[in-house]
């Protein structure tokens, strides 16, 4: 018998797909690089496809070989030639910096004031982009990042370093795992640099080091569960351990901070005393006035600004973690308007301690993590109607989407700041105003 089954029509063969650049990585070709994005790189174009390039310059002509294929989208590379460099490239100062080696700068291939503007550009770029703003707006286009004292090099007072399966240590090279050995780090403070990468770390995964401002070298081993195993303590100018380990002193704002030894503290020598003065100046703090002082580490931000309030005013600072808040309690215990709260800056916590306080806080400062403080805080502290907020960023794409959330909630960024921080990578500090819009 025939079989009657219905067979499906023959489709039409399918035209081959495109060509998405599978099989880019390692393929190497010319491109004229354009202007800078977030993160240490700039954007160019080859075959309709994006290239993200390390170590080029806007407007420059350079060979670039692939090192990432985000395929549909996107492809990293690296600047391996330059054709046509740009007025601001310069010899890099640190041997162990370029492509496929040390991963812990960005443009050390640039002049310090060609960094600068570079810096300034994304800033403006987040805040139009995420943040919503106009670039026309005044407060952006007279932006300018300032530079902090001291120069490029040997500022960075906090590091961490990688240790490779061999205890050698060193830096991870660009979004690797792999350890690239260093005998030195141009912009680690001497003593820091010299009392990690002088000796071998059997067993570590990395090595945190911190230089107080006595000259105190501090350096806490940690497992490669990030778990940290030891403290080491070498007084200034002494290679001999010093037990047993303590806090770590910081001067700034014309005061002495204690803090723990290799705990959170501003990583270039002058940018505490930079945001003081930045944060004091656009909080206007008077007498009488309750400031919230969130993220508030060791007080540093808080204590500044309480003698602003005087002995009528508050000034309530809130930390989770429970080490800062001790030192915070140290640092503060001459100041009888000055409180340190222990909790987590959410919106849920925050909205009860806002309750806790029976009042409206005059003016909110709040200094949090890369990723920002969130649109749900941010919402919450606009339903404050807190006469000013001061915001300190490190990262501006978080600052944006943070402003984003402010302005959606009735306020509008009145004053910013920026300040080169970390000077030979794309990371800057910010210090934003943000009043309620008329």
């Amino acid at each position: 018998m025939a079989d009657r089954r219905r067979r499906p029509a023959a489709r039409p063969a399918r035209p081959p797909r495109p060509d998405r650049g599978a099989g880019w990585t390692g393929r190497e070709f010319e491109v004229t690089v354009g202007p800078v994005a977030h993160g240490g790189h700039c954007v160019a174009r080859h075959e309709g496809r994006v290239v993200f390039v390390r170590h080029a310059l806007p407007g420059e002509r350079v060979v670039v070989r692939v090192t990432e294929d985000r395929q549909p989208g996107y492809c990293r590379a690296d600047a391996v030639e330059v054709l046509e460099a740009a007025a601001d490239r310069v010899e890099r100062p640190c041997p162990h910096s370029g492509p496929g080696r040390c991963g812990g700068c960005d443009w050390q291939h640039v002049s310090w004031e060609g960094q600068r503007r570079l810096k300034a550009d994304v800033v403006r770029e987040q805040l139009t982009r995420l943040g919503g703003l106009d670039a026309a707006d005044p407060v952006l286009a007279g932006l300018a990042v300032e530079a902090l004292p001291g120069g490029p090099l040997r500022w960075r007072s906090r590091a961490r370093f990688a240790v490779g399966r061999d205890g050698v240590p060193g830096l991870r090279r660009h979004r690797s795992h792999d350890v690239h050995v260093l005998d030195d780090c141009p912009i680690t403070v001497e003593p820091a640099a010299r009392a990690v990468l002088s000796r071998r770390w059997p067993g570590a995964g990395t090595v945190d080091v911190a230089v107080d401002s006595a000259g105190t070298v501090t350096t806490t081993r940690l497992d490669r569960r990030g778990v940290p195993t030891s403290t080491r303590v070498l007084r200034a100018g002494d290679d001999v351990p010093a037990e047993p380990a303590g806090r770590a002193g910081r001067h700034a704002a014309g005061r002495d901070w204690e803090v723990e030894g290799t705990g959170f503290w501003q990583v270039h020598e002058a940018a505490a005393d930079a945001l003081v003065g930045a944060v004091s100046a656009l909080a206007g703090v008077r007498p009488g006035e309750t400031v919230l002082d969130l993220y508030a580490g060791a007080g540093l931000l808080g204590g500044a600004l309480a003698p602003g309030v005087g002995e009528s005013g508050r000034v309530v600072c809130v930390e989770a973690d429970a080490e800062a808040c001790a030192a915070a309690e140290v640092n503060l215990g001459d100041l009888p308007q000055a409180e340190v709260w222990q909790g987590e800056v959410d919106a849920e916590g925050l909205t009860g301690l806002l309750e806790e306080l029976g009042g409206v806080p005059d003016v909110v400062v709040l200094d949090p993590p890369r990723a920002g403080a969130g649109a749900a805080v941010s919402r919450v502290l606009a339903g404050t109607g807190a006469r000013a907020v001061v915001y300190v960023a490190c990262d501006p794409a978080s600052l944006g989407r943070d402003v984003a959330a402010f302005t959606g909630a009735g306020y509008r960024l009145a004053a910013l700041r920026a300040f080169d921080a970390f000077p030979m990578t794309a990371h800057v500090e910010c210090v934003a105003l943000l009043v309620p819009a008329p």
